[in-house]
């Protein structure tokens, strides 16, 4: 298992002027690196003679040049260029793939300053971390995970430096999942989570409870001259604020996804459209408040580290609008978002909105499973041709099938 723990760093002046250097070498090698991969691609292009780009011929050009051109470069680990260029290759590999979308180029105060080290360039001694042409540097902790250390990113945060450290462990720092059952877990905006149990878990929101002052801020930060020394505090003050929100938000939803996977084996949740849910203007910066992404990115691996399940439920499954009532299942044509409580015209009972979703995420889940049950006991002990469409030239052994813990339907 691959996890990383961020630590934040204690720098000196000294040291974070350094960490400053190396991440702007950093962002300078990965601008570079772009802007001669795409003049190199026109070139391939007309001509298929020519080398195509990649990222280690990349890595070689800069190494042959750096010191006769960008001689600044020594003053920081050799890592922070070539690592960015290896990132931007990863871009680019994403980017052929579909997973991502054309690479670009980093600006100084709009991209997050970082640099990335090998696991051959740093090493921790306690809470100390060890940098390259830098020294020892203060960690508010130590790690925490046991294992083979990977990697480590530094990044910066406001006026705060973290390290990322990655460490491939088999130590599961998280105890198993108590056995009460399955759970529903609906998303909203009025409330955050909405169990099948009947509780309401309401969101942190902390944008709308620092939105006056984040105006404020924002204010003052435009009426600064450009350049100025006054500017420079003023934007800072505004990135710690953003900072504390980010954190605001995330602090919460990591109690609610850790109890949810503390307490229930199985969870079954909504795949949302999110992207196309803050496409409404009214909603936005509500739907953006509650972090609907980072609670199913931390659903789903607390939940695998716990050896619980996560069932994701088609987005155009009907949860608000289908009669959760046993042994009805009526679906009503219409039920606007301003409707939060309902009647089933069926069998008359009185429905809050959110509590029948959940309650209808939480069969969900429960027929999911057991159809996957059934499906893998015949795929198991079918024998021969079991569950295959034609008939094979040989007789496949009966074999047992491992369950997916993640299950997405969607």
């Amino acid at each position: 298992m691959i996890i990383s723990h961020k630590i934040r760093l204690n720098p000196n002046n000294k040291q974070a002027t350094y960490l400053v250097k190396a991440a702007g070498t950093a962002r300078f090698a990965y601008n570079w690196a772009l802007a001669e991969w795409q003049t190199q691609y026109t070139v391939w292009k007309e001509d298929n003679s020519q080398p195509k780009p990649n990222q280690m011929s990349l890595r070689r050009q800069l190494n042959a040049i750096k010191r006769e051109q960008f001689p600044w470069m020594l003053e920081v680990t050799k890592n922070a260029p070539q690592m960015a260029i290896i990132q931007l290759g990863a871009a680019f590999k994403n980017f052929f793939a579909g997973r991502a979308k054309y690479p670009q180029f980093k600006k100084k105060g709009k991209s997050r300053d970082s640099f990335t080290l090998t696991n051959d360039q740093f090493s921790l001694n306690a809470s100390r971390i060890r940098i390259p042409n830098l020294g020892l540097v203060r960690m508010r902790e130590t790690l925490r995970f046991s294992g083979k250390i990977l990697s480590a990113t530094i990044s910066r945060t406001a006026d705060q430096w973290f390290a990322s450290i990655t460490v491939d462990t088999d130590q599961n720092h998280l105890p198993p999942a108590e056995n009460q059952g399955m759970v529903g877990v609906d998303l909203g905006v009025s409330a955050l989570a909405t169990l099948s149990t009947g509780e309401k878990v309401v969101g942190a929101k902390p944008h709308k409870a620092l939105l006056s002052r984040l105006q404020r801020l924002s204010r003052s930060l435009s009426r600064k001259v450009k350049g100025s020394a006054n500017r420079h505090k003023a934007k800072q003050k505004l990135a710690k604020l953003h900072a504390r929100i980010a954190n605001i938000r995330q602090n919460s939803l990591h109690q609610l996804t850790t109890d949810l996977t503390r307490r229930f084996h199985t969870v079954g949740i909504e795949d949302l459209n999110v992207s196309g849910m803050v496409k409404n203007r009214h909603l936005s910066r509500a739907i953006s408040d509650m972090g609907f992404f980072e609670f199913r990115r931390q659903l789903e691996y607390k939940a695998d580290m716990r050896g619980a399940v996560v069932v994701v439920a088609n987005r155009f499954f009907a949860s608000s609008k289908t009669c959760s009532a046993a042994g009805c299942g009526h679906k009503v044509d219409k039920l606007p978002l301003s409707v939060r409580e309902w009647t089933c015209p069926i069998c008359a009972v009185v429905h809050d909105r959110d509590i029948n979703a959940a309650n209808n995420l939480q069969e969900y889940a429960s027929a999911t499973l057991s159809n996957h049950a059934v499906s893998s006991t015949v795929s198991a002990c079918g024998g021969d041709g079991a569950g295959l469409g034609r008939k094979p030239k040989t007789k496949p052994a009966p074999m047992k099938q491992e369950f997916n813990r993640k299950l997405d339907l969607g």
